[in-house]
């Protein structure tokens, strides 16, 4: 028997997005007042000092490298144009740094003098990404127009002598390509020419300027570690797992320290690093950190520690600062869990079932505590992740969490198409073949008829954004399989979808799915609002808030369209 409400699971914290000034100060984003916003940390587990008070939710911080302030970002009701805004640490005085509330911004990161910093915007025309640099006291109409983009463009970052911008354009999220601007004639060189759908991502200069190190999967299947000579364009492979994806590299480019990641069926393992050469890595100590999902790595000047986030199915998401030479870890933030015991948290138990067509796809179950007492009696919420580029990871899920706490079990599908297990299985979803990853779901709803504890009349879908697609598609191609669905956000007609979503996002989107000029009657077959004449009439409600974007980021609409799934399903399961 449940002993905590909705609200209560709703309510437990997360800090996150760390970044450490240059003093040793931490910086996160914490949810305590509904939504995430800036707090600041002198030493381990002190109180917190909130910086904004904002209803809107902060998405990023990071400090300036030289001075007591750092920029966030944010945008208005779930709009997506993100605006930056400086904070001075010592007066809490906030400046508006874009002053175009109408552009999409990306943050581009500090020079390492803290006197300016890089984005790009699409400004001068909503489809396309221009570079710009903008100095730390000046407004969004004096930044410098760099380059004139004609696509999708993001700094990755500047030189170490602050003379160049490494620049992504990206075709799609499986297809990258990298650039070095030159701040004193505004050229721009391209270092990865390339054939087909190659990634290069995470990429940073090192120490000595010359060379890039990245994560790509040019020539192979899994994302490894590469250095790639900015002379000779060469790319060395450091650190290749056959399995695997390196994900995510971290390089201090005044010291030579790094830290890489290494996605292993989800869950992170961190390997801390100095180069001792351009292509030698000496390790240190494996970093002391639960068995969890980890990223966003933060060095402290000289890179003696980094802050990192960390997450797992029975931990909420919390700031750790790691000694990088010992691996010793300490937790500094505090995100409470509202008064639930941790210990009343249920692991997730990784699990595979083969589809229709002999593929193996991996899956998270959790069972309620008792569910070896209740043979066939448990329902379960089958809950399809967004993207499709994704992947569900054992990460804190208090949604989850509650539904397990109810007698629910729940089952998280990484179907074909999902990231995280090479990139032909990723591929495997791409336009004509969109159906297969639905036949995906179909084959682990048949996987759970045959658990003994589960009650194979009792299966509801649940996913938002793609994952709403795909509960919409599971219910019209497969109505007998469910007792009910809930869409959240999803995608009910993929030819309006992309007529309407924004132009700086149609040519990666159809990329994926296909382009209205060559799919269009594809993309209307498969649309579920097409076929849902398949589905039998049964209650139906709809819920919309018109402060929100993308998704449902604020507390008290959490609490409310939850209240109103979870009373839904309770009824029809």
């Amino acid at each position: 028997m449940h002993e905590y409400d909705l609200e209560r699971y709703l309510n437990v914290r997360s800090a996150s997005g760390a970044s450490l000034s240059p003093d040793g100060r931490l910086a996160f984003l914490l949810d305590t007042t509904g939504t995430g916003q800036v707090w600041t940390l002198a030493e381990p587990r002190a109180w917190p000092r909130e910086r904004t008070f904002y209803e809107e939710p902060v998405s990023f911080i990071t400090w300036s490298p030289e001075r007591p302030e750092l920029v966030f970002g944010m945008d208005e009701g779930g709009n997506e144009r993100l605006q930056f805004h400086l904070l001075d640490d010592e007066t809490g005085a906030v400046t508006d740094l874009t002053g175009h509330p109408d552009a999409k911004h990306r943050w581009g990161g500090w020079s390492h003098d803290g006197q300016r910093f890089a984005f790009t915007a699409n400004r001068r025309d909503e489809s396309v990404f221009d570079v710009y640099t903008q100095a730390r006291d000046e407004t969004g109409t004096d930044a410098t127009l760099r380059h004139e983009g004609d696509g999708w463009l993001s700094v990755g970052g500047w030189s170490p002598d602050d003379d160049k911008l490494l620049v992504y354009e990206s075709h799609s999220n499986f297809d990258q390509d990298l650039y070095v601007l030159d701040l004193s004639t505004d050229d721009r060189r391209h270092l990865t020419p390339h054939e087909g759908n190659v990634r290069y991502g995470s990429a940073g200069f090192g120490p000595e300027g010359d060379a890039l190190y990245l994560v790509t999967d040019e020539g192979h299947d899994t994302l490894f570690l590469a250095r790639l000579d900015l002379e000779t364009l060469e790319i060395d492979r450091l650190v290749v797992d056959e399995e695997w994806n390196v994900d995510g590299v971290a390089l201090d480019d005044e010291t030579g320290r790094l830290v890489y990641s290494r996605n292993v069926d989800g869950y992170t393992e961190l390997t801390v690093g100095d180069l001792t050469g351009p292509t030698t890595i000496e390790e240190l100590a494996t970093p002391a950190l639960p068995r969890a999902v980890a990223g966003g790595v933060s060095f402290d000047d000289g890179a003696g520690q980094f802050a990192i986030t960390v997450t797992g199915s029975t931990t909420n998401t919390n700031v750790h600062v790691v000694d990088a030479e010992t691996g010793e870890s300490e937790r500094w933030t505090d995100a409470d869990t509202a008064g639930i015991p941790r210990r009343t948290f249920r692991d997730r138990e990784l699990v595979r079932f083969e589809s229709f067509d002999g593929l193996e796809v991996p899956a998270l179950l959790t069972l309620p505590a008792d569910a070896d007492e209740r043979e066939g009696d448990v329902p379960v919420v089958v809950d399809i992740h967004g993207g499709p580029e994704s992947q569900r990871r054992p990460s804190f899920y208090a949604l989850g969490q509650y539904f397990v706490s109810r007698g629910y079990a729940l089952f998280e599908p990484n179907v074909r198409g999902s990231t995280g297990y090479g990139k032909a299985y990723t591929h495997l979803d791409d336009v004509r073949n969109r159906m297969d990853s639905v036949a995906d779901v179909r084959a682990g709803v048949e996987w759970l008829h045959d658990h003994p504890a589960v009650d194979p009349d009792r299966i509801a879908a649940l996913g938002g954004s793609y994952g709403g697609f795909m509960v919409l598609a599971a219910l019209t191609e497969y109505p007998d399989l469910w007792a009910a669905g809930v869409d959240v956000v999803g995608i009910a007609n993929f030819v309006t979808f992309l007529e309407n979503t924004g132009p700086w996002r149609r040519e990666l989107r159809e990329a994926e799915y296909g382009s209205l000029a060559e799919d269009r009657e594809f993309l209307e077959s498969i649309s579920p609002i097409n076929n849902v004449d398949a589905i039998e009439h049964v209650p139906v409600e709809k819920l919309v808030f018109e402060d929100e974007g993308h998704g449902i980021s604020k507390l008290e609409n959490r609490i409310e369209a939850y209240t109103r799934v979870v009373d839904f399903l309770d009824e029809h399961v």
